[in-house]
């Protein structure tokens, strides 16, 4: 069972979406998007699996919930430096999480 310790290891942070764009040569459609999470965070990239609900216009100036602290991993070539985290729907297709008001980039969920 993990302890609050072990979820509290976890940074967890919002950002805002500046771009996003199909992720070539992936092999399930994904998007490669790039999230600012303010001064302290930075820019950093992710790759998506979210192309059954959102589209790259649709996400430009949306903020995102991402984990942050999580080592980079290659998805067909591209770094994905942020987990973005999403719950699916009833169809099995990635809902984004997100605050439900805006908050500033970086801030940290607890």
């Amino acid at each position: 069972m993990p302890t609050i310790e072990d979820f509290n290891a976890l940074e967890i942070r919002v950002g805002t979406v500046v771009a996003a764009q199909p992720l070539a040569g992936a092999r399930k459609p994904a998007l490669a998007l790039t999230i600012d999470f303010g001064p302290a965070f930075g820019v950093k990239r992710s790759s998506a699996q979210i192309t059954a609900r959102y589209t790259p216009e649709h996400l430009i100036g949306r903020q995102v919930m991402a984990v942050t602290n999580l080592p980079a991993r290659s998805i067909a070539g591209f770094a994905s430096e942020v987990l973005t985290l999403g719950v699916p729907d009833q169809n099995g297709a990635v809902v984004l999480l997100a605050p439900d008001s805006t908050v500033p980039n970086g801030a940290k969920m607890f």
